[in-house]
């Protein structure tokens, strides 16, 4: 009896363990393949989506969970998620997004105006931004939970359902706070039928628009610093017109720039939200109209810094770095409160020794040319991010890595002996090299990412830096920990002088070599560096935020651009 007892508790542990086991696969399985299926199946929409998105005349954009209670503009059912058009504000669920894109209209880049020369309110329902007022009664609108009140995708004004019978008949939009950056769709309508396409019927048309007209232009990298590209221009879509906000990923500056040459000469502005190499690269592109013998339609530039050092931005007077901390309409109003100064371009001419049949390598400069430490952490950088692009998503990893980098050269001292690899000139002049490991040519006032180079600590005298005198800056520096201690103040770097050209020649072996944070690995070479030319910048004074009052309040000793006063190189140039 007892071994038959033994063999059926056997058999039911067993059954249970098979049975416990098929749960189990069960509860690890399932979940897993619905997974796969959802997966498949949300891949499957975004083609799908994109495609749509691709065709359609609205500028739709999906997203998983709206940031605000929103209402679906066909239906007026409360929608968690769906399409939103970032150019007019129209939002729709995944079921009547094809009928919103037949049913309603997006803004209209180009339309006619009325008789009188005025242009039309262009309502959309409902979703009005919150903290907005109507124009009539002057009450809050969009306060109650459903699909409700107007906005006008132009102006920007409000208004409610029941205020909209007692607004004032034919009355007109002006295009609301930033007219004056506004191309107008009427412009461009009328652009289109002139028949003679000349600068002076351009200046005539720009006259209706107001003689404080200034159209800005906004080019933005979204691939630059902290990826916020993507979210800045649909907002700027929301206040502009369309027509002049521009993705860099999918359109060269060149082309961009081509918008100028239809708008009147001398007022048009160009807002580059990206980094310095961003700005090098539309500043490139405007060179190149200089060739086309378009130097009347030339842009004035301003920056939107959303890069990893931004010195540029922060010479301007524009910040180290933007990161949402104030409204664009802020950024707009900055704009048009700026001033135009010159700034100088430079030319940098690489020629490679033992390669006689090869034109020389000829790069543009804006900050700066450094070879040694700066430029290694520089390279190292670089090569990293060409692997692992996703990786560098923000400004903050980013100086992270360059400082992992720098500690890693304080060790190593890979560019030790500088001063008997290369011969520095002057102006003609040779310059007696100390014992160094990097030689810095600068054309700004600040470096790596917000340092004040030549000024150093500040307590030793030295000549003023300016953006259009023709000269540079050369300083020398013995090693990463000393970069880093100019950086934090507890040291000055080696003045080597000031120069309208510099010419360095490495005489032997393979050393890193940076121009405006793009950097390379140069062998024996001559480098020589001259004038090209001078760009009209904004340069903004004003304070911006908040968070830089406050940093100005705890570092009195540190002078930023924001609460400096007028510099002696912001010679104004009329606009």
């Amino acid at each position: 009896m007892f071994p038959e007892g033994d063999e059926a508790k056997e058999d039911c542990g067993s059954r249970d363990e098979w049975t416990l086991l098929f749960w189990t696969s069960l509860a690890v399985i399932v979940p897993v393949i619905l997974t796969l299926w959802c997966s498949a199946g949300r891949s499957k929409r975004k083609t799908y989506m994109k495609d749509f998105f691709r065709k359609s005349k609205h500028g739709w954009h999906y997203t998983d969970l709206f940031n605000k209670p929103t209402y679906c503009c066909i239906c007026a059912q409360h929608i968690l998620h769906g399409a939103f058009c970032d150019c007019c504000g129209v939002c729709a669920d995944e079921q009547c997004l094809r009928r919103a894109d037949r049913s309603l209209p997006c803004k209209e880049i180009m339309a006619p105006s009325r008789p009188d020369g005025t242009t039309e309110h262009s309502w959309v329902r409902g979703n009005v931004p919150l903290a907005s007022y109507c124009a009539v009664c002057k009450q809050q609108c969009g306060t109650q939970p459903k699909l409700c009140d107007l906005r006008c995708v132009w102006c920007q004004t409000t208004v409610h359902d029941d205020c909209m019978d007692d607004l004032a008949k034919g009355d007109a939009c002006d295009l609301g706070e930033f007219h004056s950056l506004i191309i107008p769709p009427h412009y461009l309508y009328r652009v289109n039928k002139l028949r003679r396409r000349h600068p002076d019927e351009y200046s005539k048309l720009g006259a209706s628009c107001g003689r404080s007209w200034t159209p800005v232009l906004v080019l933005a990298n979204t691939r630059s610093g902290n990826n916020m590209g993507e979210a800045l221009l649909g907002e700027f879509r929301t206040l502009l017109n369309p027509v002049q906000v521009f993705d860099l990923s999918e359109l060269t500056p060149s082309k961009a720039l081509q918008l100028c040459t239809l708008l009147p000469p001398g007022r048009v502005r160009v807002l580059v939200c990206g980094g310095d190499g961003t700005v090098g690269w539309v500043l490139d592109a405007i060179d190149a109209m200089k060739l086309k013998d378009q130097d009347q339609f030339i842009p004035r530039v301003t920056i939107l810094p959303l890069g990893t050092g931004n010195d540029l931005s922060n010479t301007l007077g524009w910040g180290a770095g933007y990161a949402g901390e104030i409204p664009v309409e802020q950024v707009l109003r900055n704009v048009l409160d700026a001033e135009v100064v010159k700034m100088d371009r430079w030319k940098v001419q690489v020629a490679s020794k033992g390669v006689y049949f090869r034109k020389p390598k000829v790069l543009s400069m804006n900050n700066y040319f450094s070879v040694g430490p700066d430029a290694l952490m520089a390279l190292n950088f670089h090569a990293h991010r060409e692997k692992t692009p996703s990786f560098f998503s923000s400004r903050i990893i980013n100086k992270v890595v360059y400082f992992l980098y720098g500690t890693k050269d304080c060790l190593v001292q890979e560019c030790k002996d500088l001063d008997k690899r290369v011969e520095l000139e002057l102006d003609g002049e040779r310059v007696a090299l100390p014992s160094l490991e990097g030689i810095i040519v600068c054309n700004i006032g600040y470096w790596g990412g917000g340092c004040r180079l030549w000024e150093g600590m500040g307590d030793d005298p030295c000549p003023p830096t300016r953006l259009d005198d023709g000269l540079l800056e050369v300083v020398g520096v013995f090693g990463s920990f000393h970069c880093a201690q100019i950086q934090v103040k507890l040291a000055n770097p080696v003045r080597l002088g000031q120069a309208h050209t510099v010419r360095l020649v490495l005489k032997s072996s393979t050393m890193p070599m940076q121009v405006d944070g793009e950097p390379w690995a140069q062998g024996p070479c001559t480098i020589t560096i001259t004038h090209k030319t001078q760009a009209l910048m904004l340069y903004h004074s004003a304070e911006q935020t908040d968070d830089d009052d406050e940093t100005s309040a705890s570092e009195p000793d540190s002078p930023a651009p924001h609460d400096s006063p007028k510099p002696p190189w912001s010679t104004t140039v009329q606009a």
